[in-house]
Protein backbone atom coordinates (compact mmCIF):
# COMPACT_ATOMS: atom_id res chain seq x y z
CA UNK A 1 0.00 0.00 0.00
CA UNK A 2 1.48 3.19 -0.83
CA UNK A 3 0.20 4.76 2.47
CA UNK A 4 0.67 3.08 5.46
CA UNK A 5 -1.87 2.04 8.10
CA UNK A 6 -1.51 5.07 10.26
CA UNK A 7 -0.69 7.70 7.27
CA UNK A 8 -4.10 5.99 5.99
CA UNK A 9 -6.02 6.38 9.51
CA UNK A 10 -4.68 10.27 9.78
CA UNK A 11 -5.71 11.05 6.45
CA UNK A 12 -9.19 10.08 6.96
CA UNK A 13 -9.05 12.26 10.34
CA UNK A 14 -8.14 14.98 8.39
CA UNK A 15 -10.90 14.74 5.74
CA UNK A 16 -12.89 14.56 9.05
CA UNK A 17 -11.61 17.48 10.50
CA UNK A 18 -11.66 19.60 7.52
CA UNK A 19 -15.57 18.48 7.05
CA UNK A 20 -16.21 19.50 10.27
CA UNK A 21 -14.74 23.06 10.15
CA UNK A 22 -16.87 23.41 6.75
CA UNK A 23 -20.38 22.02 8.75
CA UNK A 24 -19.30 24.50 11.31
CA UNK A 25 -19.67 27.38 8.44
CA UNK A 26 -23.27 26.38 7.59
CA UNK A 27 -25.31 28.98 8.73
CA UNK A 28 -29.46 28.73 8.93
CA UNK A 29 -29.42 30.20 5.22
CA UNK A 30 -27.33 27.25 4.19
CA UNK A 31 -29.22 24.10 5.92
CA UNK A 32 -31.61 23.70 3.36
CA UNK A 33 -29.66 24.99 0.00
CA UNK A 34 -29.84 22.74 -2.34
CA UNK A 35 -28.51 23.59 -5.91
CA UNK A 36 -31.73 21.73 -7.94
CA UNK A 37 -34.60 20.22 -6.91
CA UNK A 38 -33.18 16.99 -7.47
CA UNK A 39 -29.96 17.48 -5.81
CA UNK A 40 -29.07 16.93 -1.82
CA UNK A 41 -29.23 20.06 0.46
CA UNK A 42 -26.61 20.94 3.11
CA UNK A 43 -27.90 18.93 5.78
CA UNK A 44 -29.29 15.72 3.51
CA UNK A 45 -25.21 16.26 2.69
CA UNK A 46 -24.18 15.85 6.21
CA UNK A 47 -26.38 13.13 6.93
CA UNK A 48 -25.39 11.05 4.07
CA UNK A 49 -21.33 11.53 5.41
CA UNK A 50 -22.40 10.79 9.30
CA UNK A 51 -22.99 7.03 7.09
CA UNK A 52 -21.02 7.17 4.41
CA UNK A 53 -18.18 6.34 5.39
CA UNK A 54 -18.07 4.58 8.13
CA UNK A 55 -20.74 2.22 6.46
CA UNK A 56 -18.08 2.00 3.68
CA UNK A 57 -15.41 0.83 5.71
CA UNK A 58 -17.54 -1.88 7.39
CA UNK A 59 -17.58 -3.18 4.11
CA UNK A 60 -14.19 -2.91 2.79
CA UNK A 61 -12.98 -4.53 6.50
CA UNK A 62 -15.66 -7.45 6.06
CA UNK A 63 -15.31 -7.68 2.33
CA UNK A 64 -19.21 -7.67 2.10
CA UNK A 65 -21.65 -4.72 1.30
CA UNK A 66 -24.70 -5.14 3.89
CA UNK A 67 -27.42 -3.65 2.11
CA UNK A 68 -29.50 -3.70 5.51
CA UNK A 69 -26.89 -1.92 7.75
CA UNK A 70 -26.84 0.43 5.13
CA UNK A 71 -30.18 1.08 5.03
CA UNK A 72 -30.45 1.36 8.72
CA UNK A 73 -27.71 3.87 9.12
CA UNK A 74 -29.53 5.78 6.10
CA UNK A 75 -33.24 5.92 8.16
CA UNK A 76 -30.82 6.26 11.46
CA UNK A 77 -29.52 9.98 9.67
CA UNK A 78 -32.44 11.09 8.26
CA UNK A 79 -34.00 13.11 10.55
CA UNK A 80 -30.40 14.29 12.57
CA UNK A 81 -30.45 17.79 13.21
CA UNK A 82 -27.33 19.66 12.10
CA UNK A 83 -25.68 19.61 15.61
CA UNK A 84 -26.26 15.89 15.88
CA UNK A 85 -24.71 15.23 12.16
CA UNK A 86 -21.70 17.35 13.48
CA UNK A 87 -21.67 14.99 16.46
CA UNK A 88 -21.75 11.97 14.30
CA UNK A 89 -19.11 13.10 12.25
CA UNK A 90 -16.57 13.92 14.88
CA UNK A 91 -17.03 10.56 16.08
CA UNK A 92 -15.82 8.84 12.97
CA UNK A 93 -12.13 10.37 13.94
CA UNK A 94 -12.03 7.77 16.43
CA UNK A 95 -13.48 5.58 14.34
CA UNK A 96 -11.13 5.03 11.56
CA UNK A 97 -8.62 4.35 14.17
CA UNK A 98 -10.82 1.61 15.92
CA UNK A 99 -12.11 0.17 12.97
CA UNK A 100 -8.66 -0.17 10.59
CA UNK A 101 -6.19 -0.49 13.65
CA UNK A 102 -6.21 -3.95 13.76
CA UNK A 103 -5.76 -4.51 9.95
CA UNK A 104 -2.04 -5.91 9.21
CA UNK A 105 -0.36 -4.90 5.76
CA UNK A 106 -1.34 -8.52 4.02
CA UNK A 107 -5.41 -7.17 5.18
CA UNK A 108 -5.06 -4.27 2.98
CA UNK A 109 -3.41 -5.89 0.44
CA UNK A 110 -5.66 -8.49 0.00
CA UNK A 111 -8.16 -8.64 -2.75
CA UNK A 112 -11.83 -8.05 -1.59
CA UNK A 113 -14.70 -8.00 -4.07
CA UNK A 114 -17.74 -5.27 -2.91
CA UNK A 115 -18.41 -3.71 -6.08
CA UNK A 116 -17.17 -4.57 -9.30
CA UNK A 117 -13.73 -6.43 -10.01
CA UNK A 118 -11.30 -7.95 -7.08
CA UNK A 119 -9.49 -5.20 -5.30
CA UNK A 120 -6.99 -4.52 -2.48
CA UNK A 121 -8.47 -3.17 0.89
CA UNK A 122 -6.49 -0.56 0.25
CA UNK A 123 -6.92 0.52 -3.03
CA UNK A 124 -11.11 0.66 -1.94
CA UNK A 125 -10.47 2.38 1.40
CA UNK A 126 -8.26 5.34 -0.42
CA UNK A 127 -10.62 5.40 -3.33
CA UNK A 128 -14.13 5.52 -2.03
CA UNK A 129 -13.80 6.59 1.60
CA UNK A 130 -10.64 8.96 1.94
CA UNK A 131 -11.48 9.84 -2.42
CA UNK A 132 -15.13 10.48 -1.16
CA UNK A 133 -14.96 12.43 1.73
CA UNK A 134 -12.97 14.64 -0.75
CA UNK A 135 -15.79 14.78 -2.67
CA UNK A 136 -18.42 15.37 -1.02
CA UNK A 137 -16.33 17.99 1.27
CA UNK A 138 -16.31 20.05 -1.97
CA UNK A 139 -19.42 19.52 -2.57
CA UNK A 140 -20.34 20.91 0.62
CA UNK A 141 -17.85 23.78 0.07
CA UNK A 142 -19.56 24.53 -3.06
CA UNK A 143 -22.75 24.89 -2.02
CA UNK A 144 -21.71 27.51 1.28
CA UNK A 145 -20.01 29.66 -1.98
CA UNK A 146 -22.88 28.91 -4.30
CA UNK A 147 -25.50 30.17 -1.19
CA UNK A 148 -23.64 33.18 0.27
CA UNK A 149 -20.92 32.68 1.78
CA UNK A 150 -18.21 34.64 -0.67
CA UNK A 151 -15.44 34.63 2.55
CA UNK A 152 -14.36 31.03 2.09
CA UNK A 153 -11.76 29.76 0.31
CA UNK A 154 -9.15 27.49 -0.85
CA UNK A 155 -7.48 27.03 2.83
CA UNK A 156 -11.28 26.35 3.92
CA UNK A 157 -11.52 23.49 1.42
CA UNK A 158 -8.11 22.63 1.45
CA UNK A 159 -7.11 23.55 5.26
CA UNK A 160 -9.81 23.28 7.05
CA UNK A 161 -9.39 26.49 8.45
CA UNK A 162 -10.08 30.12 7.75
CA UNK A 163 -7.65 32.43 5.90
CA UNK A 164 -5.32 34.47 7.71
CA UNK A 165 -6.69 38.65 7.96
Amino acid sequence: MVLTKAELIAALQNEVRILLHLADKIGPEQVDYRPTPKQRSAIELLRYLTMMGPQMTTAVKTGTFDETAWTAAETAAASMTLEEAKAAISAQSAGYAAALGDLSDADFREKITVFGPPTSRGVWLVTWVLGGYAAYRTQLFLYLKASGREELGTMNLWGGMDSPA
